[in-house]
């Protein structure tokens, strides 16, 4: 796909808004002004409210779709299979698993899939620091965070690679942020390679896209 047709892609999306906190969860906090909160508020939070904390603003997380959590699930099987087969000590998870992505008290990130290499960043509670690739797939209450801010946030924490998975256009981009210029455009009718395990490992998308065409019908 062309430079142009990529930035075209990516403009129309930025356009739309970013949902933030939801009405009901605003009494637990009026104390703060939105920029100021940290993961103690976070933590204060009742359990049915799921939400993430990015640079002391809280952004609601609604419910996902279930194309979403179908396509979150196929990744993950895909990632843990060849895992598996290697022998390897990565993980990957899926939301909710927090990341405490800066190391800092004011984000709080809950990725759809993600993949870990260093155990050590692995406790009971949360991961402390950047994961090696993660993996947000869109929905509408959560897109344009996922591709503006998102992206900036894990370029700047040292996420190796980073896939934005947009099912309503049939898209995926790919970072490579430890490569020079290293962006890929890919489509539901591909096999995306992993980039942080030199592209041994593939999501077959075309394959994915099929198992869930009955929900389109």
């Amino acid at each position: 796909m062309k430079d142009s047709d990529t930035y075209n892609y990516l403009y129309q999306i930025e356009q739309m808004k970013i949902p933030m906190i939801k009405e009901e969860l605003a009494p637990y906090l009026v104390h703060k002004m939105q920029g100021d909160f940290t993961i103690e508020d976070y933590y204060n939070l009742p359990d049915d409210q799921q939400v993430e904390l990015i640079d002391g603003t809280i952004y609601d997380m609604s419910a996902p779709t279930t194309i979403h959590q179908i396509i979150t699930n196929e990744i993950n099987i895909v990632f843990s299979m060849y895992i598996k087969s290697k022998k390897g000590t990565c993980l990957s998870m899926i939301s909710p698993t927090s990341v405490q992505l800066d190391c800092n008290d004011k984000t709080m990130i809950q990725p759809d899939v993600l993949i870990i290499c260093d155990k050590n960043k692995l406790n009971p509670k949360m991961i402390y620091g950047a994961p090696d690739l993660i993996v947000e797939v869109l929905s509408p209450s959560t897109r344009q965070k996922d591709i503006t801010i998102k992206t900036g946030k894990y370029r700047n924490a040292g996420v190796l690679e980073y896939w934005i998975v947009d099912p309503m256009n049939k898209r995926i981009h790919v970072y490579e942020f430890g490569k020079i210029n290293a962006t890929r455009l890919y489509t539901f009718e591909d096999k995306v390679p992993v980039g942080i395990w030199n592209d041994e490992c593939v999501v077959d998308f075309k394959e994915i896209n099929e198992y869930i065409s009955f929900l389109k019908e």
